[in-house]
């Protein structure tokens, strides 16, 4: 009686999983005789008793398993398969120290519908990223011209607010300079009407000039009027500067002195020095 540790070579055979597919097996297996009288009077033929122990087991094992399970737990079935074999032979003073299956075959009809199922997952999979990448691209864009849109529409308020303040203080000039004209005429100033209506008459013949429509246009006779006026925009100045440096006098008085009149409509603005 050889006691030490033999191999047996379990040849292939057919397999029906749980789910119906049929696959080639086949597998070692690995026992050493521990008792040599057991295994010399409890068993006849004792290497087909170990053969044909492991084959049946192996079907029933891997028989209750699917397809995918059998392909990806093989270290499972080698454990299962060992613990059944090992306490079937303990009677018989046989150790198997191990079961390792070799090979699992299916059909070639299967193994190509198992590489077409492998390919639309990876597609599927291909897919969903793709569709994904779009949706997160779509939507960072989408977050993108927001967030423009709002820095737009915070640039114009505040181009607005700053063209309002703009109107308001040219408003508030305006009123200003308006009141003082009327304090002047108030006070019987000839030169303060003469500078309000020469004002008006500028700022009119200025817009005209702009206006994209008009590119020539043609000044009246009363525009010698706007030319005595602007005249006494300058004696206003002469006023005021006067007034400001104590009228040059030790006094504090000024001479009096002749204004320059408004022509009348139609007619021609009087030399430099006529009327002083």
């Amino acid at each position: 009686m050889n006691m030490m540790e033999t191999v047996l070579d379990v040849p292939s055979q057919e397999v029906i999983s749980k789910d119906n597919a049929v696959v080639q097996v086949d597998g070692v297996v690995f026992s050493q005789v521990l008792n040599a009288a057991k295994a010399a009077y409890e068993v006849r033929n004792l290497e087909r008793a170990i053969l044909n122990l492991a084959i049946t087991n192996i079907r029933t094992v891997m028989g209750s398993m699917d397809l995918d399970e059998l392909l990806s737990e093989r270290d499972q079935i080698n454990a299962r398969l060992l613990s059944i074999v090992d306490d079937a032979t303990e009677p018989w003073g046989i150790k198997v120290t191990r079961i390792e299956i070799k090979d699992i075959t299916p059909p070639r009809d299967l193994v190509d519908a198992m590489a077409r199922q492998m390919k639309a997952e990876r597609e599927k999979r291909a897919d969903i990223l793709q569709a994904e990448g779009s949706r997160q691209a779509e939507i960072l864009r989408a977050e993108g011209d927001k967030q423009a849109q709002i820095l737009a529409a915070e640039g114009r308020r505040e181009a607005a607010f700053r063209d309002a303040e703009a109107r308001e203080r040219e408003a508030e000039a305006e009123a200003k300079a308006t009141t003082m004209v009327s304090e002047a005429i108030a006070k019987g100033d000839v030169q303060a009407i003469n500078y309000f209506v020469a004002q008006r008459y500028v700022d009119a013949l200025a817009q005209f000039a702009t206006s994209p429509n008009q590119k020539t246009f043609f000044l009246p006779m009363e525009a010698a009027g706007v030319i005595g006026a602007i005249g006494g925009i300058a004696d206003i100045a002469r006023d005021a500067f006067n007034d400001g440096n104590g009228g040059g006098g030790g006094n504090g008085t000024r001479p009096p002195r002749p204004r320059s009149p408004v022509p009348p409509a139609g007619g021609s603005v009087p030399p430099s020095g006529a009327g002083h």
